[in-house]
């Protein structure tokens, strides 16, 4: 594998990177649609979290100096990417597709195959004869690092930074997690290595230097011994499952019952969705990540365990639309049971598109900043943030605009 190599600043103002795993998928079509939005003046930041005035004076790159590529594992173009979710789930408007079609083309331009290792059965049959499936893991490693350096040098990059979208993997026994650098690199010459895809693009990424998002559950850099190589390289690293939805009311709630001092006796959430990551979700292996990634933080906020429920189901008639109905029973005073219900509705590639763009815009301010290792300012944006268990989120956003007044 590469070190990292110098990258000085070619251009004036400096010009970044976005790597997008999973490029042409429901998020990564949303955000390149955002992104060219915002760039042609076509929205505002509603829904960007860097566009809050408490971020206003953070030194983020402009929508113009951004190129996109990525890695993609099916045959299919950006174009028809977003042509699909307007005709199926109506997220973006006819108009808007065809101001945007210049940057979704110039994108697809930038798109690579991506990796099948240890993906699992369901995802491995959504892949096209052109993604990659017969290599070692070093191997890999190797060919992601030659798309990563051709894509820095061909568009004279300051930097890149990469961000797994991809479909969710099944879980890895944290036994068999590498605890050292010199441990991971064991692995990556063994035949059976147990690392999925998504750690491999980590290593690819942080190897190079260049900063790895992780915003699915799948495992990714959370291993201690893929955490030192970012450290060992001088870059950094976030994740891992952003929470759009039923989680971010979980955590936006669950301190408020601990704050009243009510008793949270049960808690039951039901989801459903139509889209690919739901299709995904539907094998048992891929939906077990996903759960205990949206199941833990209630013990770690309420500091006891209440009894919870988590069920997702693939409805394929909602397309990219999703709700999750919660039922929240606790103990009031003089023991009284009580019942929080409510119901959360939204479009599931428009809830996170715009987060991906605030967590490349907030980790390449790190990256300026000379931050490596886990960015745990950034915990509010995760269901299971690295580096740190603080799962309120007012208690999460507040460190984030503490790390913004110190980094402005």
């Amino acid at each position: 594998m590469n070190a990292p190599r110098d990258n000085p600043p070619r251009d004036n103002p400096p010009r970044y990177g976005i790597w997008l795993v999973g490029a042409r998928g429901g998020v990564a079509t949303s955000a390149i649609v955002g992104l060219a939005a915002l760039r042609g003046r076509l929205t505002t930041e509603t829904g960007l979290v860097s566009g809050l005035p408490e971020f206003a004076k953070l030194p983020f790159v402009s929508w113009e100096r951004l190129v996109v590529g990525g890695h993609e594992i099916r045959d299919l173009t950006l174009i028809e990417a977003a042509e699909q979710l307007h005709r199926e789930s109506r997220v973006f408007s006819a108009e808007m597709l065809a101001a945007c079609q210049s940057d979704l083309e110039s994108a697809d331009k930038n798109i690579r195959p991506g990796i099948l290792w240890n993906v699992g059965d369901t995802i491995r049959r959504l892949a096209s004869n052109s993604a990659s499936t017969d290599l070692s893991p070093r191997e890999s490693i190797e060919a992601l690092q030659k798309d990563l350096t051709e894509f820095r040098e061909r568009h004279r990059l300051d930097d890149v930074i990469v961000v797994n979208l991809a479909s969710t993997e099944a879980t890895l026994d944290q036994s068999l997690w590498p605890a050292t650098w010199g441990e991971t690199q064991v692995l990556l010459d063994k035949p059976d290595c147990p690392l999925p895809a998504s750690s491999l693009y980590a290593i690819a990424a942080l190897d190079l230097g260049i900063p790895y998002i992780n915003f699915t559950p799948s495992l990714g850099a959370a291993p201690a011994g893929i955490d030192e190589l970012a450290r060992k390289r001088g870059t950094c690293h976030a994740g891992c499952d952003a929470k759009t939805g039923e989680t971010l009311l979980k955590s936006v709630l669950a301190p408020m019952f601990a704050a009243r001092n009510l008793e949270i006796m049960s808690w039951v959430g039901h989801n459903i969705f139509g889209n690919l990551d739901g299709q995904v979700l539907d094998d048992p292996s891929n939906k077990a990540s996903k759960v205990l990634s949206k199941d833990h933080l209630l013990e770690q906020i309420l500091g006891y365990a209440p009894q919870t429920l988590v069920s997702i189901e693939h409805i394929r008639s909602l397309g990219d639309w999703k709700t999750a109905w919660d039922h929240v029973h606790f103990r009031g005073f003089l023991e009284t049971p009580m019942t929080l219900q409510l119901t959360w509705q939204g479009c599931d590639s428009l809830l996170a598109a715009p987060l991906v763009l605030d967590l490349v815009r907030f980790a390449l301010v790190a990256r300026g900043r000379g931050e490596t290792g886990a960015l745990t300012f950034l915990s509010s944006f995760f269901k299971s943030p690295l580096g740190t268990e603080n799962q309120a989120f007012f208690e999460q956003t507040a460190s984030l605009v503490s790390w913004a007044r110190r980094s402005s």
